[in-house]
């Protein structure tokens, strides 16, 4: 049951776009075929824990790009980081793609791979062990990521769920 989220003004953050794919699309109309770039981006702030992915589609790279980043900066999501790590494991799927994430002592680093590794910097979780499952298609494997993303709980929620104080977890 995904939770009802506020939604976080873009402008306040110090956001870094990552591109994590492009690709020619191509569309195929009586005339020809008409060729255009779809673009799949990732903007984080690391120092504040916000991430959010967009998708952008133009007839060139950059127009795609920049499309990709004002979607992204309208799905920002804040993420619970505990000592530059996540609180607990998590799973995330999305159609056929599953991301697993555990959390990692320090000095272990992000250890993922492609579409994954772009979500991890940006949101500025420095240890973290993960495992994409399925398929590899960046698309799914971004959105199963922001799934497990916004599973994770903070320590004080947790504690108010179970009735206890935060020292006796």
């Amino acid at each position: 049951m995904p939770s009802i989220k506020k939604k976080l003004d873009a402008g306040q953050f110090n956001l870094k776009d990552q591109v994590v794919a492009i690709n020619r699309v191509t569309k195929v109309v009586k005339g020809g075929k008409n060729m255009s770039f779809a673009a799949l981006v990732v903007v984080g702030d690391p120092s504040a824990a916000v991430v959010g992915y967009g998708t952008g589609k133009a007839k060139e790279v950059p127009q795609a790009i920049r499309k990709a980043i004002e979607a992204a900066k309208k799905n920002l999501i804040r993420v619970n980081i505990s000592q530059m790590t996540i609180p607990h494991l998590s799973l995330g799927r999305y159609g056929a793609g599953q991301v697993l994430l555990k959390p990692a002592p320090e000095g272990t680093g992000v250890i993922a791979g492609g579409a994954v590794r772009a979500v991890m910097t940006s949101a500025g979780i420095q240890n973290v062990l993960t495992k994409s499952l399925g398929t590899a298609n960046p698309h799914n494997v971004i959105k199963a990521t922001f799934e497990a993303l916004m599973q994770l709980k903070d320590r004080n929620t947790i504690a108010a769920l179970r009735g206890k104080t935060v020292q006796e977890l």
